[in-house]
């Protein structure tokens, strides 16, 4: 179990990361999509953040739902509903089964696909989500978990768009690495470092 001074702290890290990272998301999504996803997310994370004190009281399973629900109400676009579905799914699992984490995170991320009708391996998130649920299930180290994150988004470099705004590119979004992708394993990376 997620202490409360984690869950802050993980928030924190959370929000911190989006916000260094806002201009090269926004930049990354300029080039394939309407750049706009560095401020969307920054500002999602920073009504989480405003509200870390709140959220870090709840049992863990309960946080990560309002994470997911102030996500989903903040973001906007396309990514609001999806992170905020991974948040919003994991948090519904791990109230069923509280610790199995590699189970709940599989069901996350499969639920994340639902929503977004995508697959791995179509230039989004889930191609940094899938491999990482996978290395979790895999009982992989913190570090490799990581390492995993950010080879999947150089993958997407050499691959075309087939969902997401990046599809309407076709050939073009070849070249350009997806900034879904690189969202996902940034916070994967900030949620290693703090659990």
């Amino acid at each position: 179990m997620i202490t409360s001074a984690q869950l802050k702290a993980l928030i924190e890290a959370l929000s911190a990361t989006v916000a260094a990272h806002a201009a090269e998301l926004t930049d990354l999504d300029s080039a394939i999509g309407d750049g706009d996803h560095g401020a969307n997310m920054k500002r999602g994370f920073d009504a989480v953040a405003g509200e870390a004190d709140a959220i870090s009281a709840k049992p863990e399973a309960e946080a990560l739902k309002a994470i997911g629900t102030k996500l989903v109400m903040t973001v906007g676009g396309a990514s609001g509903p999806l992170y905020g579905t991974l948040f919003l799914t994991l948090g519904k699992e791990l109230t069923v089964s509280p610790d199995d984490y590699p189970a709940a995170l599989r069901r996350a991320v499969d639920a994340v696909a639902a929503r977004g009708k995508s697959a791995y391996g179509q230039k989004t998130m889930l191609d940094v989500l899938y491999p990482v649920a996978e290395a979790v299930e895999a009982n992989k180290s913190k570090a490799e978990i990581v390492a995993v994150a950010h080879d999947a988004v150089a993958a997407t470099r050499d691959r075309k768009a087939i969902r997401g705004r990046a599809s309407f590119l076709g050939d073009r979004s070849i070249g350009h690495i997806d900034p879904g992708a690189r969202s996902s394993a940034l916070l994967v990376e900030a949620v290693a470092g703090v659990l």
